[in-house]
């Protein structure tokens, strides 16, 4: 049996979150072409006779500029201290050279597979020239091309990650897909519509908080606060006449029920907390951090 955490890494929009829900066949990670959607550390577990292998989605790798960065950035250290195996992702028409500086940076204690991602959208005479250039850096491995939105080859994609992994007992005993319960991924479906919908600084200065998460007979009731750093951004995320948050609400509850798998009432208040990005009582409270 071959058990372990295979933990991905790379720079903000490279599709980490995008090769994440390729593998697992399921919405885990929400997705933006906005750098920075992603802030926790996400992990999945695939099951199959003869492996599991516990994938984590990171934030994409940055210089911390206030306190929730810093929170990110401790989850991409997390993840480096218990890796079997790291897959680094680049988005094949990323500049290669700073790449390789940010994954030379990581001074990864286990073998790499070096993951080109996008290459739909390139020919094949660079795919060939990134392979040769990742190829004879001293922390790769193998490398794999891929379009993690297009599809991938599923057999494929796995088997160098298998040949590396070390034989153990599964890490976890159930058929759960996640160690992070239903509650985190409703906040993060409902964020990820901000993102979708609210545009300039507003997502990045956004926080989602379930304040309510009731299981009735026929429903789930969910009350979620969307915290905002200014009066002017609430006012945004309300709408005239409260059109924003009604389409931002409906979108996000249709997500929600396809997730639960039931049918969700979904309430939003937007609260304004200034600085709350720098604030540890905040962060921890919005669920970054101890």
């Amino acid at each position: 049996m071959k058990s372990g955490f295979v933990n991905i890494f790379g720079r903000p929009n490279a599709g980490k979150s995008t090769l994440l829900n390729a593998l697992m066949g399921e919405k885990l990670a929400i997705v933006s072409h906005k750098v920075q959607t992603t802030r926790h550390r996400i992990k999945a577990i695939l099951n199959e006779k003869d492996y599991q292998i516990i994938f984590s989605d990171t934030p994409g790798i940055i210089k911390p500029e206030y306190k929730l960065h810093e929170k990110m950035m401790q989850s991409v250290k997390g993840a480096l201290e218990d890796a079997d195996v790291a897959l680094l992702i680049v988005d094949i028409n990323d500049n290669w050279d700073e790449c390789d500086a940010i994954f030379s940076a990581l001074k990864l204690r286990v073998p790499a597979v070096l993951v080109l991602n996008k290459v739909d959208r390139t020919n094949k005479e660079r795919i060939m020239e990134a392979e040769a250039y990742f190829s004879a850096k001293p922390y790769v491995k193998k490398t794999v091309a891929i379009s993690a939105l297009t599809g991938i080859n599923y057999k494929k994609f796995l088997q160098p990650i298998l040949e590396l992994l070390p034989e153990g007992q599964p890490f976890y005993e159930d058929d759960s897909i996640s160690d992070l319960p239903e509650k985190f991924f409703v906040s993060e479906l409902i964020r990820e519509k901000i993102y979708e919908q609210a545009h300039d600084e507003i997502p990045y200065h956004t926080a989602v908080l379930i304040r309510e998460f009731k299981e009735k007979e026929t429903l789930t009731k969910i009350v979620a606060d969307i915290i905002v750093h200014r009066e002017t951004q609430k006012m945004i995320l309300i709408g005239e006449k409260g059109t924003m948050i009604k389409k931002l609400g409906t979108s996000a509850r249709l997500d929600i029920e396809a997730f639960l798998g039931r049918k969700v009432f979904l309430e939003l208040f937007v609260k304004v907390k200034p600085k709350w990005r720098d604030n540890d009582l905040h962060l921890k409270e919005y669920g970054y951090g101890a």
